[in-house]
């Protein structure tokens, strides 16, 4: 007999915006500029459409058929793009930046992947089904009235492949191919419910998603390797206190891009994370951060390797 899944089952933690940690954390995010903006203006009209309405009828009266064709998209986006390339931190605190634009409160529900169950019979989608429940009556209760709301729900779901990757795969499990459904059958509820909810999904395999899950998003945004300009901002701002010269951080953007035999650069994490922290740490605590040997220690090390999506391969 199954039992009703707990909170603690359903989602890592529940966090609610605005809040100023997470503005923080935002803030951080160097070279996303693009996808923030976009990203806060589609869960913005996803979760409060009269705001959209209100736009509508201040530029662009009697835009009826304008306005239908931009709020019936599902309330769905899908952020996808190789690893530490900040698609998962912009989604843990892009709900801060939409609660400050509407002027409401948002909970953020991330939902565990404990959700894909121990492999028992139904668990799975017992599991989907009822955090999309969960969802659903949250932002329920936010509503006011003519599509109002007093706040709104975002669902996170993070390594989405992994509950939602594509039914046509011939080794995929009955299960498996049941939790998908499961999924489609959520995301199509909370749509034709038309509550101030919207549902953020991370992968960094878009080609292995459910052709219908990709079909429901009403926008996909796509996530690269800083280019060079964006490899300087994040260094330069970080090193140049230090006393690199503008020689020496042009160096570092050079050790840390693409070069010969290796047709890949770092990732933002790989900076922030591996690189930056390493440097301090070799100098640390006796002697000052070197120009010089912060070149040696950048083209010493390794990116991390792209993800392999070798469910786009084809035979």
């Amino acid at each position: 007999m199954q039992t009703t899944p707990t909170l603690d089952e359903l989602f890592d933690r529940r966090l609610v915006y605005p809040d100023f940690e997470p503005q923080e954390r935002l803030a951080r995010l160097v070279g996303l500029d693009q996808q923030k903006d976009r990203l806060t203006k589609i869960i913005g009209l996803l979760v409060n459409p009269t705001g959209l309405t209100d736009w509508a009828n201040r530029h662009h009266p009697g835009a009826d058929a304008l306005l239908d064709t931009v709020l019936r998209r599902p309330p769905l986006v899908v952020l996808a793009g190789d690893v530490g390339s900040g698609k998962t931190e912009l989604a843990e605190t892009i709900g801060d930046a939409v609660a400050r634009q509407e002027r409401i409160e948002i909970t953020l529900l991330p939902l565990s992947l404990s959700t894909r169950g121990q492999g028992r019979v139904g668990e799975m989608t017992q599991l989907i089904s009822a955090a999309f429940d969960y969802t659903l009556q949250e932002a329920g209760k936010l509503t006011t009235g003519n599509r109002r709301c007093r706040g709104a729900v975002i669902l996170l779901v993070d390594e989405a492949d992994a509950l939602a990757q594509s039914r046509e795969a011939s080794q995929m499990h009955h299960e498996d191919r049941a939790g998908v459904n499961a999924f489609i059958r959520g995301v199509d509820q909370i749509a034709n419910a038309k509550v101030p909810a919207a549902i953020i999904m991370c992968t960094n395999r878009l080609n292995s998603l459910d052709p219908a899950v990709r079909r429901r998003a009403a926008d996909i945004l796509e996530f690269s390797r800083p280019d060079d300009a964006q490899r300087h901002f994040v260094l330069s701002r970080r090193l140049e206190p230090l006393g690199l010269s503008p020689e020496q951080i042009r160096a570092l953007v050079d050790a840390t891009g693409e070069m010969e035999g290796r047709v890949y650069g770092f990732t933002f994490s790989d900076l922030t994370q591996r690189l930056i922290p390493t440097l301090v740490l070799d100098a640390y605590p006796s002697r000052p951060v070197d120009g010089a040997r912060a070149v040696q220690i950048a083209r010493g090390m390794k990116p991390t390797p792209p993800f392999r999506d070798v469910s786009a391969r084809t035979d």
